[in-house]
């Protein structure tokens, strides 16, 4: 007889997918490395498919992985919403919040979130606004929004702005599948430097990549500047380059089909930092609080699979400030 699927297994792999490793994902789950295995071994036999690709450095979720996630995802996140609303009493709470959002929360983590607040708030309406970190700020300043989401590690929130972080990015080295470094466990900045270097500029990117060598005088050889990822993943696939970038924008492939990997670095740099910010004179009430709260407990809910939700990898949860770009 053909065996159940189980929340348990669905939690497993995601732990799996989001790490990266069936040993990392075993201490978050707090469960046996073979437990992790043997679920996701489970899944595969029912599947009739490979959900991963076994690398020497972790793993890698297949295309049909990759499928399977974003299901199993929904899976957990309706749990959750449901759980969170345990009397499920339908939502008649009206009227528009103002949101504003930088180009990489805007992208690559609100959608699904704000399809899950729709869903359990759907009569509130959602003015949402894309701004760069500057018009963002000039937003908060005028109160023209009541939140903003963004990479709060860019911003100097000091005394400025209230604020709260909702989840925390690991950044990689991006290469493409026969580049030198792909062969490698761990690669670490000195070998970057001696690479060519795609440049992102979207986001303070290209701040941060400097970054990334403290307040040395770094002498990156950048093939190209670009705004565009998908561009950018285009140029690491076929070979021009690698970046350094997060884990809540990276995927395994690029447009063209061509595989990218993401291999971990052995010296400290910053994660990115996505967080919410508001006025700090004008603490968010009504229906900016429903939404604030909402992000919070949805972040906290999930795990460190959030920003995993849109395709992508990602580190545990912090609560401190720390981080730049993407």
């Amino acid at each position: 007889m053909k065996s159940e699927v189980t929340l348990r297994q669905f939690r497993y792999f995601i732990a799996a997918a989001t790490s990266g490793q069936f040993s990392t994902a075993a201490v978050s789950a707090n469960v046996s490395q073979s437990a992790i295995t043997s679920a996701v071994q489970s899944l595969e036999s029912q599947l009739k498919v490979r959900l991963f690709e076994r690398l020497p450095h972790g793993v890698v979720l297949t295309p049909e992985g990759q499928v399977f996630f974003h299901h199993a995802r929904h899976v957990m996140d309706s749990v959750n919403d449901a759980m969170r609303h345990a009397s499920l009493l339908p939502q008649t709470a009206t009227g528009t919040i103002r949101l504003a959002a930088t180009y990489t929360v805007l992208g690559y983590f609100l959608p699904d979130l704000l399809s899950r607040f729709k869903r359990s708030y759907p009569q509130v309406e959602i003015d949402l606004v894309d701004m760069d970190r500057a018009a963002l700020e000039r937003a908060l300043a005028d109160g023209t929004i009541d939140l903003g989401i963004g990479l709060v590690s860019n911003i100097d929130v000091g005394q400025r702005y209230g604020h709260r972080m909702l989840v925390r990015s690991r950044r990689r080295v991006w290469v493409g599948a026969s580049h030198e470094l792909a062969r490698q466990a761990s690669v670490t900045l000195d070998d970057v430097q001696q690479c060519s270097y795609i440049l992102l500029t979207v986001d303070d990117a290209d701040t941060a990549a400097l970054r990334h060598w403290g307040q040395g005088d770094a002498k990156l050889k950048i093939a190209m500047r670009t705004s565009s990822l998908e561009a950018l993943r285009g140029l690491v696939a076929y070979g021009f380059g690698v970046s350094i970038l997060s884990d809540l924008v990276y995927r395994p492939w690029s447009l063209e089909g061509k595989k990218i990997m993401a291999i971990p670095i052995s010296d400290a740099i910053a994660p990115m930092d996505v967080g919410l910010l508001w006025p700090k004179d004008k603490e968010p009430s009504g229906l900016a609080d429903i939404f604030r709260q909402f992000l919070i407990d949805a972040c906290d809910s999930d795990g460190e699979s959030l920003a995993a939700s849109t395709g992508h990898l990602s580190t545990a949860r912090s609560r401190r400030i720390g981080g730049k770009g993407a």
